[in-house]
């Protein structure tokens, strides 16, 4: 009777990295499988180590990047009754950890920091390649990716529609927001327990430097989409806009107040340049314009 292989049982955590249509995947050494497939990058967590720290630890030498981790994840146990592993066979329990993780937007390619390791690349490849199969991958990653369901997140913002005889008061968003460049009204995310009314004026301080007179609530503007956000997580977002007509001085002049924010401009906009498409705008400019007429 042959006698039974020494039993091992690995628990490693793993991140689940989407940008966009593109998935973050390591391609492991021969050593580990002959045919060099793609996997998603993470690995075994230390005794006594929280599987998150592991992860973030694995993930910055296998690609050099800094990730943040999700709060939840699906656990996939594979067993490999006689695998061939560090030399020997082995009756081998694979328990994986798969996280939702991230890494910024405007992160630096990816590139193996550790040395002799498991991985001998990294690199963002096409979501449709995986799914394909034109691109060797692990079990793991075709599970996850079945699996994933983006995070939901639900933001509720305040605006302005402050307008001056046939111009209009917007903020050109920064870098640091979603659709840099892209112009919109005055205002920004309600903090929790934060009344709308005293939300837009602090908002209209921050971004333009004005004291705001908050009218009437003029429009509840709404939009949803799927995609990646400016932290670098993958969303599913949805947007409520509560738009308020509102007045400033007559003679104040607007200018950016908050550094480092997602506002980089504000100025007076004539509004049949935003009607003629010459000024890029967000749909909420529009929707609080045609309810405002």
């Amino acid at each position: 009777m042959p006698k039974p292989l020494p039993k091992v049982q690995r628990v490693a955590a793993y991140g689940l990295i989407l940008r966009d249509d593109r998935i973050l995947l390591t391609r492991l050494a021969r050593r580990i499988t002959a045919d060099e497939r793609w996997h998603l990058p993470g690995g075994g967590v230390d005794h006594g180590e929280d599987p998150r720290d592991a992860l973030v630890r694995e993930i910055r030498e296998e690609t050099g990047l800094a990730a943040e981790v999700g709060e939840t994840a699906h656990v996939y146990s594979a067993h490999r009754p006689s695998m061939w592993r560090q030399g020997r066979r082995w009756d081998y329990q694979a328990l994986r950890i798969v996280y939702d993780a991230w890494v910024p937007a405007d992160a630096p390619e990816p590139r193996v920091v550790e040395v002799d390791g498991s991985t001998v690349a990294v690199a963002w490849h096409p979501v449709a390649d995986v799914g394909s199969g034109r691109l060797p991958v692990t079990d793991i990653v075709t599970a996850a990716l079945a699996d994933h369901r983006p995070v939901r997140r639900q933001r509720i913002a305040v605006y302005a529609l402050v307008r001056r005889g046939d111009l209009v008061l917007l903020t050109r968003i920064s870098p640091l927001g979603a659709y840099p460049g892209a112009w919109t009204l005055p205002g920004g995310g309600l903090d929790h327990g934060e009344s709308p009314r005293d939300g837009l004026a602090r908002e209209l301080r921050e971004e333009c430097g004005l004291d705001l007179e908050v009218g009437d609530l003029l429009d509840v503007h709404d939009t949803h989409f799927e995609g990646t956000a400016p932290s670098g997580r993958r969303e599913d977002f949805h947007g409520v806009h509560l738009v308020f007509r509102g007045s400033v001085p007559a003679d104040a002049e607007p200018r950016v107040v908050e550094t480092h924010g997602t506002t980089d401009a504000v100025a007076w906009v004539p509004v049949a340049d935003i009607g003629s498409g010459e000024v890029r705008t967000l749909d909420v400019v529009r929707a609080a314009l045609e309810a405002d007429t």
